[in-house]
């Protein structure tokens, strides 16, 4: 049975940095639709100090969703110096499609197929299939690209994730601050080495009480138009939920490699927040009983890039694989994790060795 390889990757980086004073004339609401009594630059200041975002990257008003992931996706087939007519499949990650500025989802076509007519790919089994699964959508198309290739039906798959939170976040939400545009896109590969590639996997989809913790919804400002929906999330029941799920979701799928975490070099979690993925990080590590661990092992890039949903990790390990983050690389022949958490209440994971 052939295992899963991935042979390039490429991102997109929107060109507006989007900082601090962005927000200074915003009038922030409460999630019951109270106008919070407070100086904007307080309560940017108090999520700074939480969620440690201080800068997130913006989409130009003349792009769109597609745009950036193909511009993902042609560095991703550079990298990997292949033809991409020999695509048998684009798996696009994606929730909002190509977002209009007035935060209207546009998912039809599907993504994939548009990034596959500005590739200019003309074989018609090259198929196009978009993945809506939240922020874990990337980690989920990746396991998606293993099956098919397990099952003999595909060699070479494009993988993409991309996402404009910008346009479609409410304009009265503090959550706003959370989110950002980017793109990024890996290109995966049928081989016949053995103990490479994706050696393990695991999903979890608890759709029950917590499909509401992620959603859509109107503005929060009930004097603002109430037919526009927006993303709306329960932070506290996230992070609750997170803690408790996410760490033993990877620490299953390390099992299941056969791993212990002191095998794996890397943990390249979605960068949903910085508090949440440092007690994410530091309760899979009590798991094997440790209390002191090397901060390096999880990077991080929301400081700078914030939360770009589907595009977090793809764009974290385009950075570290091309020298772009300092003081990060992968180890020939190491271990990694891809992990992530979102809309559904949504859970996955994937140990990758590298060959």
């Amino acid at each position: 049975m052939p295992n899963t390889v991935i042979i390039g990757s490429g991102s997109y980086l929107p060109p507006n940095i989007i900082g601090r004073k962005h927000f200074m004339d915003t009038t922030f609401f409460t999630d019951s639709g109270e106008k919070i009594d407070k100086p904007a630059e307080e309560i940017i200041g108090k999520f700074v100090e939480i969620t440690e975002i201080e800068n997130r990257r913006y989409i130009a008003d003349d792009q769109m969703n597609s745009d950036m992931g193909y511009e993902a996706s042609k560095k991703a087939i550079a990298s990997a110096g292949i033809d991409p007519e020999t695509l048998d499949y684009i798996i696009y990650a994606s929730n909002f499609g190509d977002a209009t500025s007035d935060a209207r989802p546009n998912l039809m076509p599907n993504l994939a197929s548009r990034v596959k007519n500005k590739l200019g790919i003309k074989n018609r089994k090259c198929i196009t299939y978009d993945m809506v699964f939240g922020c874990p959508g990337w980690v989920e198309g990746m396991i998606l690209a293993n099956h098919l290739i397990k099952a003999g039906v595909a060699k070479t798959i494009l993988v993409v994730g991309a996402e404009t939170l910008s346009r479609v976040t409410d304009p009265y939400d503090r959550n706003k601050m959370i989110f950002a545009d980017g793109a990024g896109a890996t290109i995966v590969q049928a081989t016949e080495e053995e103990n490479v590639g994706i050696i393990a996997s695991n999903t979890v989809c608890d759709n029950d009480v917590e499909i509401t913790y992620l959603e859509s919804a109107p503005s929060l400002n009930k004097e603002a138009d109430q037919n526009e929906l927006y993303i709306r999330m329960q932070g506290r029941k996230i992070y609750e939920y997170a803690l408790k799920n996410v760490p033993d979701a990877i620490k299953t799928t390390i099992d299941d490699a056969g791993l212990s975490i002191e095998d794996i070099d890397k943990i390249l979690l979605h960068q949903a927040n910085a508090k949440m993925d440092h007690a994410i990080i530091d309760r899979l590590m009590r798991l094997y009983g440790k209390r002191e661990y090397d901060e390096m092992v999880a990077p991080m890039t929301i400081q700078e890039l914030g939360n770009s949903s589907v595009a977090t990790i793809p764009t974290m390990y385009d950075l570290i694989v091309s020298g772009q983050m300092e003081g990060q690389q992968f180890k020939e022949k190491g271990n990694i994790v891809f992990a992530s958490v979102g809309a559904g209440m949504n859970i996955n994971a994937i140990v990758y060795r590298f060959p």
